[in-house]
């Protein structure tokens, strides 16, 4: 797992493919909107056009607050409270 983005709203962590778990067959990201202490974790169809998507804008060279604009598209998704253990 990496952490692949982090600002003071959002963080991402990308999940590598384990073809023995099919969560995980195609890889994955958790998503974590810190503001809101909620995330969600996409995997296979979502997680490859997340993946797309990402680097498109990554192509782009984008600001932080263009990522986080972007990451904002998966706020409606989100229901999963961030729990601290």
């Amino acid at each position: 797992m990496n952490l692949i983005y982090n600002s003071e709203q959002y963080s991402v962590v990308e999940f590598g493919v384990d073809r023995s778990l099919e969560a995980l067959r195609f890889g994955g990201y958790e998503i974590v909107d810190k503001g809101g202490k909620r995330e969600i974790f996409i995997a296979g169809v979502l997680a490859q056009n997340f993946r797309r998507e990402v680097n498109q804008l990554i192509a782009n060279e984008p600001t932080m607050a263009e990522i986080d604009e972007f990451l904002g598209n998966y706020d409606e998704l989100m229901s999963q409270p961030v729990l601290l253990h």
